[in-house]
C-alpha cells in the first residue's frame, strides 16, 4: 500500500526550525516510516502511544531519534492511506505530547 506524507502548518514549521543535519536525519526517519507506518504490533516502524503525561495520544504513532534527541508524532489517517505529521520536537519533558496533544484538539483528530 503506498502511503501520502501530509504535515500540519505547524510540523512544517517545527522541521524548518531544526538545525540542517537534524532536520535531514528527521526526514530519512519519516520517508523510511513512510514505507510502512503501521504499528509495530501489525509489522510497521510506529510506536504506538496511549497516555503520555496526562495527555491522550490514542491512535497516535510516534518516530524516535535518539541519537539526536528528537521526536516526531504521527497520525494514519487510514481512509486516504495518509500519513499526517503532527509534531516534530525535542523529547524533553513530556512537552512534545502536550503540544501534539494540543494539536491533536485544534484539528479534531
Amino acid at each position: 500500500m503506498k502511503w501520502t506524507l501530509e504535515f500540519l502548518p505547524e510540523a512544517r514549521k517545527d522541521l524548518r526550525g531544526l538545525d540542517g543535519s537534524q532536520r535531514q536525519k528527521v526526514l530519512k526517519a519519516i520517508n523510511r516510516t513512510l514505507q510502512n507506518p503501521l504499528p509495530r504490533s501489525e509489522g510497521g516502524y510506529g510506536i504506538e502511544l496511549g497516555s503520555k503525561g496526562g495527555v491522550n495520544l490514542t491512535g497516535c504513532l510516534e518516530i524516535k531519534l535518539r541519537g539526536e534527541g528528537l521526536r516526531a508524532i504521527y497520525k494514519l489517517i487510514m481512509t486516504k492511506t495518509e500519513m499526517l505529521v503532527i509534531i516534530v520536537d525535542v523529547r524533553e519533558d513530556e512537552e512534545v505530547y502536550n503540544n501534539a496533544g494540543n494539536r491533536i484538539t485544534r484539528y479534531g483528530l
